[in-house]
C-alpha cells in the first residue's frame, strides 16, 4: 500500500497530522513504514488512527521477545518470550505471547489475544476476537473482547464487556458494570455497577453486585447472590448462601417463563426464603442444586 498526498488527504485526517505527513513522507511511503514513523516521533494516538482507517494486513512480525515503548502494528505479533510494552500496544490482527504481556497505557488487537503468562496493563484492553489466558489479568482501564477465558484471576478497574462467554477459573473482580452473554466464575464475583448476562450465570465462590443483577437464564451460585439493586432471573435461582437484593428492591426468578412452569423451571432455593422474593417457585435449601 503505497501512501501518496492525494491518498493521504482522502483520510480526512487532522491538519497538524496531514502538515506531519508531508514534512515526513511527501514522496510516499509503505504503510507499516509510516506506522513506525509516527510512533518513533511520538505521534502514537495518529498510528493508532491510521490502522483504523486502513485495518489490519496478513504480515506477521515473529520475534523472541518484544521490549519498546509503544507499538502499533498492521499485521499479528508471535512473540515466543514476553512483551514489556511502556505505554500502548496495538495490533490490526492477533497477539500470540509465549510469556506475559505487560502494557503501560492500552493493548488492543484486531483478532485474539493469547498470553501465556497473563496480561497486565495499566489501561483499557480492547480485543475483537477471544482473550486466552493461562494466568492472571489485570486492566487499568475497560476490557472489551468478543470472548474471554482466563485460568487464573481477572481485576478490571473499568467496565467489562464480552460479546460472547467469558470463563474465569480464579476471582473476577470489576470495578464498573458487567456485561456477557453467558458467565462462569470458579472464584468470587464481585461488580462493582450493574451485572447483566444474557444467558447463564454461575459462581463458585459468591456474587456480590453493587446495583441491578440480571441473567436472561438461571443463576446459580455456592455461596451468597447478594446486590445492591434488584435481582432478576429469567429461570431459577439457586444459592447455597443468601439470596438479597438492595433496600427497596425485590428478587424475581421465572420472569421468561410461564407462571404454571415456574414449579419446573423457576426454582428459588437459598439458606432461608428471601423477604422481597416477589415472583418464582420457593423450595427449601436441601431441595436446590447449588452443589
Amino acid at each position: 500500500m503505497d501512501f501518496t498526498k492525494s491518498f493521504v488527504r482522502a483520510k480526512n485526517p487532522c491538519a497538524d497530522g496531514f502538515r506531519w505527513y508531508l514534512r515526513h513522507h511527501r514522496d510516499g511511503a509503505d504503510y507499516q513504514q509510516v506506522l513506525d514513523a509516527l510512533v518513533e516521533d511520538g505521534r502514537v494516538d495518529d498510528a493508532c488512527w491510521l490502522l483504523e482507517k486502513l485495518g489490519a494486513t496478513n504480515a506477521v512480525l515473529a520475534v523472541d521477545r518484544l521490549e519498546c515503548d509503544a507499538l502499533v502494528f498492521a499485521g499479528s505479533l508471535d512473540v515466543h518470550g514476553s512483551i514489556e510494552v511502556g505505554s500502548v500496544l496495538r495490533a490490526g490482527g492477533s497477539i500470540r505471547c509465549g510469556g506475559p504481556i505487560r502494557a503501560g497505557r492500552a493493548v488492543s488487537a484486531g483478532g485474539d489475544i493469547r498470553a501465556a503468562g497473563g496480561l497486565d496493563c495499566g489501561g483499557a484492553v480492547r480485543c475483537e476476537g477471544s482473550i486466552l489466558a493461562d494466568w492472571q489479568v489485570r486492566v487499568g482501564g475497560d476490557l472489551r473482547a468478543g470472548d474471554m477465558k482466563v485460568a487464573a484471576s481477572v481485576d478490571c478497574v473499568g467496565l467489562l464487556c464480552t460479546q460472547g462467554q467469558a470463563s474465569v477459573q480464579g476471582d473476577l473482580l470489576v470495578g464498573g458494570d458487567c456485561t456477557a452473554r453467558a458467565l462462569s466464575v470458579r472464584g468470587r464475583l464481585q461488580v462493582s455497577g450493574s451485572l447483566r448476562v444474557c444467558q447463564g450465570l454461575v459462581s463458585d465462590g459468591g456474587v456480590d453486585c453493587g446495583a441491578h443483577l440480571e441473567a436472561g437464564l438461571g443463576i446459580r451460585s455456592r455461596g451468597d447472590v447478594r446486590a445492591g439493586g434488584a435481582i432478576r432471573a429469567g429461570e431459577g435461582l439457586d444459592a447455597a448462601g443468601e439470596i438479597r437484593a438492595g433496600r427497596g428492591y425485590g428478587v424475581f426468578a421465572g420472569l421468561c417463563v410461564q407462571r404454571q412452569n415456574w414449579e419446573s423451571s423457576a426454582r428459588v432455593s437459598a439458606r432461608r426464603k428471601p423477604e422481597d422474593l416477589l415472583s418464582g417457585f420457593w423450595v427449601a435449601a436441601e431441595a436446590g442444586h447449588a452443589d
